[in-house]
């Protein structure tokens, strides 16, 4: 009898994807805080917040494994259609903070958005290349070709 290897998987937080998540929520609470010592104006605090608690939700999902547990949810979809909305508002939120050029604390926290954006783009592109190379659920390939059918 042989017994299949065991797959060890890495815990998230070592993970590629957990390290750009994590990025992603670090170089977003940089930008917040900018603009909080900046007070720039409102919207770019409380988008970047709400941006901040979203990811960090996301996180502590994927260090609980709550994923695996509610499997009713497909959870990279809404990830990445999560990575999508980032990507627009924290753009349009950096464009508008660089454009006029207030302070420089104000600059700083519109580089960090549109830092934020890079990671947000390079999450979302690592939960599509998972769905195609490695779905799960019910997309999972089957390895046994139906050769009668």
């Amino acid at each position: 009898m042989e017994s299949k290897p065991q797959v060890v998987e890495r815990p998230f937080c070592w993970s590629v994807k957990g390290l750009v998540k994590i990025l992603r929520m670090v170089v977003t609470v940089a930008s917040m805080t900018f603009f909080i010592i900046a007070q720039a104006p409102e919207p770019y605090i409380v988008i970047t917040g709400f941006e901040s608690t979203v990811v960090f939700f996301f996180i502590a999902l994927y260090i609980c494994r709550l994923d695996k547990m509610m499997r009713w949810l497909f959870w990279p979809l809404l990830d990445i259609i999560n990575s999508m909305i980032t990507t627009l508002f924290m753009l349009i939120v950096s464009v508008l903070a660089l454009i006029p050029q207030p302070s420089t604390l104000t600059v700083l926290g519109g580089v960090f958005g549109l830092l934020t954006t890079v990671c947000a783009i390079a999450d979302s592109a690592l939960m599509c290349r998972k769905l195609l190379f490695n779905p799960s659920g019910p997309y999972l390939k089957s390895s046994a070709t139906h050769s009668g059918e």
